[in-house]
């Protein structure tokens, strides 16, 4: 038994369908379900007896208390977090709560837990952190991709907090012994992504007929990593990582904004032509450029293939068209996120593009 946290959000979805499909090892899944958790991702599973959701909050201690008593399990997968950066800084205090305040409450609930064991289930127990590459900063043009070792130089409210939690998470190992595990992955694309972020809003905008908003120049690099690589990394890590270590999780994809963009226009033209004929490309808008934005990222992800052995599966080219696939064929899917308070956040943020 493993407890994931943020279970219904994008990663943390993708993980758990991977690993039931990969694993017969049940999950409790604890997701607080704000505007990204979304338990139409886990459908698939209602009535699966190796799934077992509550809804709660990874800071509410007695909660969190009581669960591990109940389930008793072997590792705790923390995906919980607010993760996009525009929100964070229109409104930084939901990320501090969450991300910082929420991993510290867990983090003392685990540790209360992980001392009550003895044995094996002590020795055997692990917490995996699930961060991002966002902490470490941004990138020149011939700078080199960051590594486990980079110094964290976050920018935005958002990589802020993870960068805060992240301590935590390597504070609790130090100080109290407690076999943590962090891994730092690069921007994540694929089935199931909440239609805020770059890849799933440009398919739906373009569907849609509306504009394509890209900031600045669009020239915004970026290491995108198709999320079922990134479940097969954190199962490896689990199952082989070495306590109190950082392993950072990449594509070897990096591409500009507008490059991503012009691919999405591209297999939209050929798997979902326009009525008109014309090119999807054509609804491609500038827009205000983002206060703070990074220019570049880019994950070394050497060491989790030499010390692990993993590296990922898909090619940029093989992992995004089946993700442009994957949302045509899941337009209810959209249709169902594309209200509340995702709608009303993309209206504000994005005006009369969105």
């Amino acid at each position: 038994m493993i407890l994931v946290t943020g279970a219904a959000g994008f990663i943390g979805a993708n993980f758990v369908l991977d690993w039931l499909a990969q694993l017969d090892e049940p999950v409790v899944n604890l997701d607080k379900l704000t505007y990204a958790g979304n338990l139409q991702s886990l459908e698939s599973l209602q009535g699966d007896a190796r799934h077992a959701f509550v809804h709660g909050d990874i800071g509410d201690r007695s909660l969190v208390d009581a669960l591990l008593a109940e389930h008793r399990p072997r590792a705790i997968v923390n995906f919980a977090a607010e993760s996009h950066v525009d929100r964070s800084i229109h409104g930084p205090e939901d990320f501090i709560q969450t991300n910082v305040v929420g991993t510290f409450h867990l983090l003392e609930a685990v540790r209360a837990y992980w001392g009550g064991l003895e044995g094996a289930a002590k020795a055997d127990f692990r917490f995996l952190h699930v961060s991002t590459d966002e902490v470490y900063g941004t990138l020149g043009a011939g700078d080199a991709p960051f590594t486990e070792t980079t110094a964290y130089e976050p920018n935005s409210p958002y990589s802020a907090s993870k960068a805060a939690s992240d301590h935590l998470v390597r504070a609790y190992h130090h100080t109290y012994g407690l076999p943590v595990l962090t891994t730092n992955c690069s921007n994540n694309y694929g089935p199931y992504h909440f239609p805020e972020k770059l890849i799933p809003l440009m398919i739906v905008n373009a569907l849609a007929g509306k504009p394509l908003p890209v900031y600045g120049d669009g020239m915004q690099i970026r290491d995108w990593l198709y999320v079922k690589d990134h479940c097969s990394a954190i199962r490896r890590v689990l199952e082989a990582g070495r306590p109190g270590e950082t392993y950072n999780v990449g594509g070897w994809n990096e591409k500009p904004n507008i490059e991503i963009v012009n691919t999405v226009c591209a297999l939209l033209d050929e798997l979902s032509p326009r009525a008109d004929g014309k090119p999807y490309a054509g609804q491609i808008t500038y827009v205000k450029d983002r206060p703070g934005h990074d220019r570049r990222y880019a994950i070394d992800a050497n060491k989790i293939h030499q010390e692990l052995g993993w590296k990922p599966a898909e090619t940029f080219e093989t992992g995004i068209r089946k993700t442009v696939q994957w949302y045509l064929d899941n337009a209810a899917w959209v249709a169902a996120v594309q209200s509340g308070d995702y709608r009303n956040w993309i209206g504000k943020q994005y005006g009369a593009t969105a």
